[in-house]
């Protein structure tokens, strides 16, 4: 089956079922991969950065090689079943319905004035301190976070997918996946962590930036100002810690005429972040709604782009 056919199919089938719990994940094999490798290099060697560059590596070298036997695993046994393992582990990558279906779950405690469980909702896709977050706060978060998770959930797997196939799409997942466990500027991981987040920065650099030039085509499509979007995120793709997030947060915030960023709770520290876009209306729990129809036309459009590349 040619890779195209692969990622439709792949992709139609995330829309269709999502995540169902009873499924086996490649990502949590991936976790506990990296758990391990960061248990025994952490007591194996001294130098902690060296420690998280080793995990790195041995993690990578562990999920290439295992998705590299079972596919060919597959096709010696017989040309379909590796066609199947193909489409399940590019299926595997994306995550476009859990993405819509929690932060539609946020909308729904929203709208039904239930703050409280709102805030639960909003605490499953977000870092940041959610206890205290009024209505307008917890809309942004999940904007926000819709915005951001449009790259790692979706169009960076079908980029690296694009490029080189399931191997390709499971290798990302890998340095996401280290980058959200290793990650955290805190005590344990701000040494032992700089290699997988450097590597999450590198590895998304190229797919951010495309993303948030389909979010503005998307826009144009949807109704939104695609002017907007694009000098928005002209101007303020680097208001943020990440060389990557403010690339979509922009494009996003510009196409709906809201204002993200600004000031957020993380492990008891307030962090006063650059805001993003212009409030000229502002952030009500409709724009969770308003978010999840730009981010499915925009993976809509990168999926017909990684089928018609690969």
């Amino acid at each position: 089956m040619p890779l195209g056919y692969a990622i439709l199919i792949a992709y139609a089938l995330d829309l269709l079922i999502g995540d169902p719990l009873w499924l086996p994940h490649p990502v949590r094999a991936m976790a506990g991969l990296a758990q391990a490798g960061e248990n025994f290099w952490r007591a194996t060697l001294c130098n902690q950065k060296l420690a998280g560059v080793m995990t790195v590596i041995s993690v990578l070298g562990g999920v290439g090689a295992t998705v590299f036997a079972l596919l060919t695993l597959a096709k010696s046994a017989h040309p379909l079943a590796g066609d199947w393992l193909t489409i399940y582990l590019l299926y595997s990558s994306l995550a476009t319905r859990d993405l819509a279906r929690h932060s539609r779950g946020v909308y729904k405690a929203l709208a039904a004035c239930d703050l409280v469980l709102a805030r639960q909702q909003v605490a499953m896709i977000v870092g940041r301190e959610t206890a205290n977050l009024t209505e307008a706060e917890v809309s942004r978060a999940c904007v926000e976070s819709v915005a951001e998770n449009i790259v790692d959930g979706i169009t960076a797997p079908l980029f690296w997918a694009a490029l080189f196939g399931p191997i390709g799409a499971m290798l990302y997942k890998s340095i996401n996946t280290m980058d959200s466990m290793f990650g955290y500027k805190n005590e344990r991981y701000r040494v032992f962590g700089w290699a997988p987040a450097h590597l999450d920065d590198l590895a998304n650099y190229l797919p951010a930036r495309l993303t948030a030039v389909l979010v503005i085509i998307a826009a144009a499509f949807l109704g939104r100002s695609p002017r907007h979007a694009f000098l928005t995120w002209r101007r303020d793709r680097r208001n943020h810690a990440s060389p990557n997030s403010a690339q979509t947060e922009a494009a996003v915030a510009g196409a709906l005429g809201i204002q993200l960023g600004g000031p957020a709770s993380y492990f008891g520290c307030v962090i006063d972040k650059p805001t993003i876009g212009d409030a000229i209306t502002p952030i009500t729990p409709q724009h969770i709604l308003s978010t999840n129809q730009l981010m499915l036309l925009t993976t809509g459009l990168a999926v017909l782009l990684a089928a018609l590349a690969s």
